[in-house]
């Protein structure tokens, strides 16, 4: 599997490859559908948005490596993912951002404000490229809910997956959605469509997200739908992975943010009920009544320890999530979306 990868400047604004310019915002249509293809024999849609400190060379390994042992999974145990019976083959989407910088808590600040800043609304335009890409996607995919598509078995469906600061620019590109006509539904959870939303995210899943716990009372409130507002269009559940030993956000951002994030200790306030779990093992089969909520954490304390340098490091255990049970979990993910 080769992603495609697309880059954004600064300001949250997509770059060509080997150009300066950025895409205009009313030339994205275009550009995305001369160099953005969904092959047809995928069977999952994935859009990965990397986090601190990742060149695009490691994204796109990172994207590759997480998908490619999802699918080494299902194919060695396809009793514990029943709903990917037809097949299971993953293509992504990895969206590239400007996330260096020193380390430490100066550094840590810095790439803060620069994610913020990219998503802000009237200034940056991350959101909205996002957002953009995701409804592109999304009307491209083969629908899940053709009556045709169903009996070959051969649905797309459409995922998010991020780490650290990716969350964040998921987060925004969800809410930031438009209110218009509703396209497909989701078919495997419980969670009702909204007809005042554009379109549907079957699954999000974020490793270690770099934001404060109350985030989602706060930096996210569209997420979740009120009497007012419709809910966004992220049907499936959001899924956040945290351990103690991730000093990105337990020491650093203690100190940058006053208090520990969501990637040490996991979500804290939100508007909607949450779940909370353990990272299984890749023995241990994940059901639909531990994934199927709004939110889930997920305790990967075991998992996410990191090697006795990295714990040592300034980031800690941050970026330690290449591990077998996190494609488990992605790949269960795709399964019960089904």
């Amino acid at each position: 599997m080769t992603p495609t990868v697309v880059h954004l400047d600064e300001k949250g604004r997509l770059i060509p490859a080997g150009a300066s310019a950025p895409v205009r915002p009313d030339r994205l249509a275009e550009y995305l559908a001369r160099e953005v293809r969904i092959p047809e024999r995928a069977s999952d849609v994935y859009v990965y948005v990397h986090g601190w400190q990742t060149p695009a060379h490691t994204a796109a390994r990172s994207a590759t490596r997480l998908l490619r042992q999802a699918q080494e999974l299902t194919a060695a145990r396809p009793d514990l993912y029943p709903g990917l019976a037809a097949g299971y083959r993953p293509w992504c989407v990895v969206v590239c951002w400007p996330s260096s910088s020193l380390p430490g808590p100066a550094g840590y600040r810095r790439i803060r404000e620069r994610a913020h800043a990219m998503s802000k609304p009237g200034t940056g335009q991350a959101g909205h490229v996002l957002g953009h890409l995701l409804g592109y996607l999304d009307a491209h995919r083969t629908d899940p809910t053709d009556a045709a598509v169903l009996r070959n078995r051969n649905g797309q469906y459409l995922h998010l997956l991020g780490h650290s600061f990716g969350g964040r620019f998921l987060c925004e590109a969800v809410q930031g959605a438009a209110d218009t006509p509703s396209g497909p539904r989701v078919l495997g959870w419980r969670n009702p469509a909204d007809p005042r939303r554009p379109f549907t995210v079957d699954s999000a899943l974020v490793f270690q997200m770099a934001a404060p716990r109350n985030s989602f009372d706060t930096m996210f409130p569209a997420l979740f739908p009120t009497d007012e507002r419709p809910a966004a269009p992220l049907q499936g559940p959001l899924v956040l992975t945290h351990s103690r030993w991730d000093r990105a956000t337990g020491f650093w951002h203690l100190r940058a943010e006053g208090a520990p994030g969501i990637g040490h200790s996991g979500v804290g306030t939100a508007p909607v009920p949450q779940y909370s779990t353990r990272m299984l093992t890749v023995d241990e089969p994940y059901t639909r009544r531990l994934l199927d909520h709004r939110i889930v954490n997920v305790d990967a304390d075991w998992r996410f320890r990191g090697s006795r340098v990295s714990r040592l490091s300034p980031a800690g255990s941050h970026s330690d999530f290449h591990h077998p049970e996190s494609a488990h979990l992605l790949a269960s993910l795709a399964s019960l979306s089904r």
